[in-house]
């Protein structure tokens, strides 16, 4: 009788054809534009790589210097610009903008993560529970998606997980070594994203705590130069570069919006979209996981990063359950905890033999090749080649001269970006809605007339919006001149009203 477990061991190649399978889902469509997946968050990445890549050119053009770096001021900074940065370099070891760069990035960085989520379970379970891991990370479609993208959420997942290998590991040598990487690991997860620091501080004092006792933790040398760590490296940038964007973040993204977490809708509409992304019954098997392992470290781990993802969500109620990137840290929280459920899975089903051993085979490959369709599927479904040309186009028609206000997609971002064109935005229906969750909502003309204050022209892209917007387009219609009409814009002139 062969037992499965027997099918994954002698196949070291098993781990290796995974991570090649989700590579190559990732980098397929590489040099697509990054307006597939949230795009105004890709093109902010954009921006910003675009202003550190002239900052370093010696003979680029002074107008365009400037007007990039004026541009990337106005997106807002709220992270180390690290994935940005390395992009920017990138560009002129290769002599020019290529986005794919910082996609390319996002996949090497998700493929380490999950590299790590395949040695953390291969030590807390069994290794066919560690391939079930590996490949959760990898094949998730939504994980295929959120990890190709021009943003610091992959990044962070990284230094999330390495850091809770390098916490295993010091748990199980208690030396300096693993004491000291896992603070600088942790440190570098929260320097890439400060919501990162959830996650990281739970985990590591959950995980200190199942080895020591809290008063026997506050005497240990080891343990306060590894909270030091982790503190100074995202302090040092945070604390002296960022601390009105960090206030401001806070004041529009939490304060404003804590009353939602009184609201049971609020709870409703977060596990909703969840099981939208990762599946309702991942997460149930995934917290049942975390009482079927055996490892006491492990679970402690996991609970305290299950602990500080409900803390994170808690802090920014609306970006939770409206922004799917939001929760790709998750990814590897999930695939970790279900590892556990696998290994009693194939104990379970260890003694299967002829037709029953060949018909779980089917469905493992079945299990692999339906997401991998899907994914593949999904990125096929999606062109934007044509959009930077479109965008060149409405930034090239629009006056040289004088202030604009849009309504816009993303923010203005492609509009930025490929139209070389800084604007001032009119609140989307989306944003509109925002404002009223925060209870900031303002009267139309009140709002017209200060918005359109000093502007010139306005320039509308977002048609659907514009004609969910009655008020707003019969204002501008009755009392400003059309000057510029085109497929899927329209150009109003603020200078001369119309009598």
């Amino acid at each position: 009788m062969i037992k499965l477990k027997s099918l994954a061991s002698p196949y070291r190649w098993i781990p290796l054809f995974l991570l090649a399978l989700g590579a190559a889902l990732r980098l397929y469509d590489l040099t697509d534009p990054p307006l597939d997946y949230h795009p105004s968050r890709q093109l902010r990445g954009a921006i910003i790589a675009r202003s550190i890549y002239y900052q370093m050119l010696p003979d680029a053009d002074p107008l365009k210097r400037e007007l990039s770096i004026s541009i990337a001021r106005s997106t807002g900074r709220f992270e180390a610009p690290i994935l940005e940065t390395l992009a920017a370099y990138t560009y002129r070891l290769l002599g020019n903008e290529q986005l794919w760069v910082g996609r390319a990035y996002s996949i090497l960085f998700w493929l380490i993560g999950a590299f790590f989520v395949y040695l953390i379970a291969k030590r807390a379970t069994d290794p066919d529970a560690a391939l079930f891991s590996l490949g959760y990370m990898l094949l998730l479609p939504f994980a295929v998606q959120g990890s190709r993208v021009f943003q610091p959420d992959p990044g962070m997942t990284m230094w999330i997980v390495i850091s809770g290998y390098s916490l295993l590991r010091w748990q199980e040598t208690l030396t300096w070594r693993w004491a000291l990487l896992a603070g600088a690991t942790s440190g570098m997860a929260v320097l890439t994203k400060p919501v990162a620091g959830y996650i990281v501080f739970m985990g590591a004092l959950l995980t200190v705590l199942s080895r020591y006792r809290f008063n026997r933790a506050l005497r240990s040398l080891q343990i306060w130069v590894m909270a030091s760590v982790m503190a100074a490296i995202p302090g040092t940038y945070y604390l002296s570069n960022r601390q009105d964007s960090i206030l401001n973040y806070y004041s529009n993204w939490t304060a404003s919006l804590t009353y939602l977490l009184k609201e049971p809708s609020f709870y409703v509409r977060w596990i909703s979209f969840l099981s939208d992304l990762v599946g309702f019954s991942s997460i149930v098997l995934g917290l049942l996981g975390i009482w079927l392992t055996s490892s006491t470290h492990f679970r402690s781990l996991l609970i305290g990063w299950w602990i500080g993802y409900f803390l994170y969500g808690t802090t920014v109620p609306y970006q939770i359950y409206t922004h799917s990137y939001y929760s790709l840290q998750l990814v590897p929280i999930l695939a970790l905890s279900l590892a556990p459920v696998a290994e009693v899975l194939r104990e379970r089903l260890s003694g299967l033999e002829g037709f029953w051993r060949w018909s779980f085979a089917f469905w493992v490959v079945f299990v692999v090749a339906y997401p991998a369709w899907i994914s593949i599927t999904t990125a096929r479904a999606e062109d934007h080649r044509t959009a930077p040309q479109y965008w060149a186009q409405i930034g090239a028609l629009l006056p040289p001269e004088g202030k604009i206000i849009a309504l816009t997609q993303s923010y203005g971002y492609p509009l930025m970006y490929y139209g070389w064109r800084k604007v001032t935005l009119w609140q989307s229906t989306g944003e509109q809605e925002l404002a009223a969750l925060r209870r900031r909502e303002k009267d139309f003309e009140a709002a017209f007339t200060n918005r359109l204050e000093g502007m010139d022209y306005f320039l509308v892209t977002a048609l659907n919006q514009f004609e969910a917007q009655k008020e707003l387009k019969k204002a501008l219609y009755q009392r400003y001149p059309l000057i510029v009409e085109g497929n899927g814009y329209l150009i109003f002139d603020l200078r001369h009203p119309l009598r």
